[in-house]
Protein backbone atom coordinates (compact mmCIF):
# COMPACT_ATOMS: atom_id res chain seq x y z
CA UNK A 1 0.00 0.00 0.00
CA UNK A 2 2.75 2.45 0.93
CA UNK A 3 4.60 1.85 -2.32
CA UNK A 4 1.45 2.48 -4.35
CA UNK A 5 0.57 5.71 -2.58
CA UNK A 6 4.04 7.17 -3.05
CA UNK A 7 3.38 7.43 -6.79
CA UNK A 8 0.52 9.82 -6.12
CA UNK A 9 2.57 11.78 -3.61
CA UNK A 10 5.37 12.22 -6.14
CA UNK A 11 2.85 13.42 -8.73
CA UNK A 12 1.40 15.98 -6.31
CA UNK A 13 4.89 17.23 -5.51
CA UNK A 14 5.66 17.49 -9.24
CA UNK A 15 2.62 19.71 -9.76
CA UNK A 16 4.14 22.16 -7.29
CA UNK A 17 7.64 22.01 -8.76
CA UNK A 18 9.61 25.24 -8.94
CA UNK A 19 11.39 24.31 -12.16
CA UNK A 20 11.24 21.93 -15.09
CA UNK A 21 14.18 20.00 -13.66
CA UNK A 22 12.38 19.52 -10.34
CA UNK A 23 9.16 18.54 -12.15
CA UNK A 24 10.99 15.90 -14.18
CA UNK A 25 12.83 14.62 -11.12
CA UNK A 26 9.61 14.18 -9.15
CA UNK A 27 7.86 12.36 -11.99
CA UNK A 28 10.87 10.11 -12.52
CA UNK A 29 10.78 9.37 -8.77
CA UNK A 30 7.12 8.47 -9.22
CA UNK A 31 8.07 6.07 -12.01
CA UNK A 32 10.56 4.39 -9.68
CA UNK A 33 7.89 3.98 -7.02
CA UNK A 34 5.51 2.60 -9.63
CA UNK A 35 8.05 -0.07 -10.55
CA UNK A 36 8.41 -0.99 -6.87
CA UNK A 37 4.65 -1.30 -6.60
CA UNK A 38 4.49 -3.55 -9.65
CA UNK A 39 7.28 -5.69 -8.21
CA UNK A 40 5.42 -6.12 -4.90
CA UNK A 41 2.20 -7.02 -6.73
CA UNK A 42 4.11 -9.62 -8.75
CA UNK A 43 5.60 -11.12 -5.59
CA UNK A 44 2.21 -11.27 -3.88
CA UNK A 45 0.71 -13.00 -6.90
CA UNK A 46 3.57 -15.47 -7.27
CA UNK A 47 3.39 -16.38 -3.59
CA UNK A 48 -0.38 -16.90 -3.92
CA UNK A 49 -0.92 -14.40 -1.12
CA UNK A 50 -3.46 -12.60 -3.29
CA UNK A 51 -5.97 -13.73 -5.86
CA UNK A 52 -4.20 -12.68 -9.08
CA UNK A 53 -7.39 -11.68 -10.89
CA UNK A 54 -7.50 -8.27 -9.20
CA UNK A 55 -3.77 -7.57 -9.30
CA UNK A 56 -3.80 -8.39 -13.01
CA UNK A 57 -6.17 -5.48 -13.64
CA UNK A 58 -4.08 -3.34 -11.28
CA UNK A 59 -1.00 -4.27 -13.28
CA UNK A 60 -2.75 -3.10 -16.45
CA UNK A 61 -3.55 0.21 -14.75
CA UNK A 62 0.04 0.50 -13.52
CA UNK A 63 1.25 -0.12 -17.07
CA UNK A 64 -1.05 2.60 -18.39
CA UNK A 65 0.12 5.00 -15.69
CA UNK A 66 3.74 4.22 -16.55
CA UNK A 67 3.10 5.08 -20.21
CA UNK A 68 1.41 8.33 -19.22
CA UNK A 69 4.20 9.44 -16.89
CA UNK A 70 6.92 8.50 -19.38
CA UNK A 71 5.15 10.52 -22.08
CA UNK A 72 4.86 13.55 -19.80
CA UNK A 73 8.55 13.37 -18.86
CA UNK A 74 9.63 12.98 -22.49
CA UNK A 75 7.50 15.93 -23.60
CA UNK A 76 8.79 18.15 -20.80
CA UNK A 77 12.39 17.23 -21.64
CA UNK A 78 11.79 18.10 -25.31
CA UNK A 79 10.28 21.47 -24.43
CA UNK A 80 13.12 22.16 -22.02
CA UNK A 81 15.76 20.76 -24.34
Amino acid sequence: MRSGTLVGAQYREAKRARSDAEFISKLEGGLQELEKTRYWMELLGDAAIMDWSKPASLDEEADALTRILVTIVKQRKQVKG
